[in-house]
């Protein structure tokens, strides 16, 4: 069979509006760079100064650590500190063991139990199209938003359920759009009269070359485009929404079909090196069909959206501005981690609003594929000669708590280097990305 080579369809960003500008005036002086992390030794017992990335590390390795006693954590972008809530009780050591692991430590009421049991108690008694909840640790409460459809004898449901919540446990609030899945026709990648967004691109358990779209994407059509009206060039494997996600499976026909593992920036790609969790407070990037580029905050984790096809659990909650056709599209890091897949949300790229994300970690486990890497090294930016991040770049290893996890070593020559001719798959015209 012949080596078959997608063509590459760069991005015109206006079409993203400012917003796209701004995040790409953030990203793109930065695209292969990586931030310090560590500290001194002598300061083990400080708030550790730490990448996003290895604030979710180290999170994780505490929310073990502590037991009972952690109450979720937070990504502090300005001080680049990760900050634990504790219910430490009369139990001094949890508040040590956490400051000793490089932690900023805040004492809270509510414990992550108590938050869980109360986002279970809305999903038996607040079911409603038009809501979503998640767990702020910000808070230290439940937060609660209702699009403009919520009206009525379902929000007075919505209010009294909060109520018996109890105080200090959940906030409401209002958003003036209305929550959707980022559907549209037009151009990007197509299927079914449907247009989305490619996410990124993956290698499937037999090793065949494949990629990540939102699930809803999937359910769809079971064969999608490159082009609108054009040849079918993938089709579709697995495919989870409603439910538990919103992802998809997509594999491409041709087995030798190039997919590397890299996000089309428009005039450069960032090349991709492995999956990561999602840190509320952490700085993100979407890349979409419709909208180009835009970046914000992650909000929540283990969000429940009520769409009107069903209810999604298990999603990441960001203030990332999309619009129709970016469903399924990319959201990753400046240092090229990737985080999660374009779900849906309310609002657009003018007025802003909430966006949910379709985890890439349990997309991955689910469907049995691996991204990049898998270990935090740094992958090629393109097949052109001088293409790559250089010899062992990338994010590193994370060091044990308390010993001063690091970023790992930048590697030598690092950086984009030329990216090479046709090495991705277009996702059409204007998409800016090519997974």
């Amino acid at each position: 069979m012949s080596h078959k080579r997608i063509p590459k369809r760069r991005a015109a960003m206006a079409a993203g509006g400012v917003v796209a500008l701004g995040a790409a005036a953030v990203l793109l002086p930065n695209a292969n760079a990586s931030q310090d992390g560590g500290a001194p030794d002598d300061a083990a017992a400080a708030p550790r100064t730490l990448k996003a990335a290895d604030a979710s590390d180290l999170a994780s390795r505490l929310a073990g650590q502590l037991g009972d006693a952690f109450a979720g954590s937070y990504y502090d972008a300005g001080e680049r500190q990760l900050v634990v809530n504790v219910v430490a009780g009369d139990d001094n050591q949890v508040v040590v063991r956490a400051k000793k692991a490089g932690a900023e430590v805040r004492e809270v009421d509510n414990s992550m139990s108590e938050l869980r049991a109360g986002a279970g108690t809305l999903k038996s008694e607040a079911t409603i199209p038009g809501t979503s909840w998640a767990i702020d640790p910000r808070t230290n409460k439940i937060l609660v938003t209702a699009d403009r459809t919520v009206t009525g004898a379902d929000w007075d449901r919505l209010e009294s359920t909060v109520e018996r919540l109890g105080s200090g446990m959940a906030t409401v609030r209002k958003s003036p759009g209305t929550f959707k899945t980022f559907v549209s026709g037009g151009d990007a990648i197509f299927g079914g009269g449907a247009r989305c967004s490619l996410g990124f691109n993956v290698t499937a358990g037999d090793g065949s070359p494949a990629f990540l779209t939102a699930g809803h994407c999937g359910v769809a059509d079971a064969q999608w485009s490159d082009a609108q009206g054009g040849q079918p060039i993938a089709t579709v494997d697995q495919a989870v929404f409603p439910g538990e996600g919103d992802f998809a499976l997509v594999r491409y026909d041709d087995p030798a079909t190039e997919a590397p593992s890299e996000v089309n920036l428009g005039d450069q790609t960032l090349a991709i090196s492995r999956a990561a969790e999602a840190t509320v407070g952490q700085q993100v990037f979407r890349m979409g069909s419709t909208t180009g580029l835009a970046d914000g905050q992650v909000l929540g984790l283990d969000a429940t959206v009520n769409y009107p096809e069903g209810t999604v659990t298990g999603l990441i909650q960001t203030d990332v501005c999309a619009e129709p056709g970016d469903s399924g599209g990319s959201l990753f890091t400046q240092d090229g981690l990737a985080i999660g897949l374009t779900s849906g949300g309310s609002g657009d790229c003018t007025a802003g609003g909430e966006t949910f994300f379709q985890p890439v970690t349990t997309a991955l486990e689910a469907v049995g594929a691996t991204l990049g890497d898998g270990d935090g090294g740094g992958a090629g930016a393109g097949a052109g000669a001088g293409a790559g991040a250089g010899d062992d770049s990338g994010a590193g290893d994370v060091g044990d708590a308390g010993d001063g996890a690091g970023a790992g070593d930048a590697g030598d020559d690092a950086g984009a280097g030329d990216v090479g001719d046709g090495a991705g798959v277009g996702s059409g015209d204007g998409s800016g990305l090519t997974g």
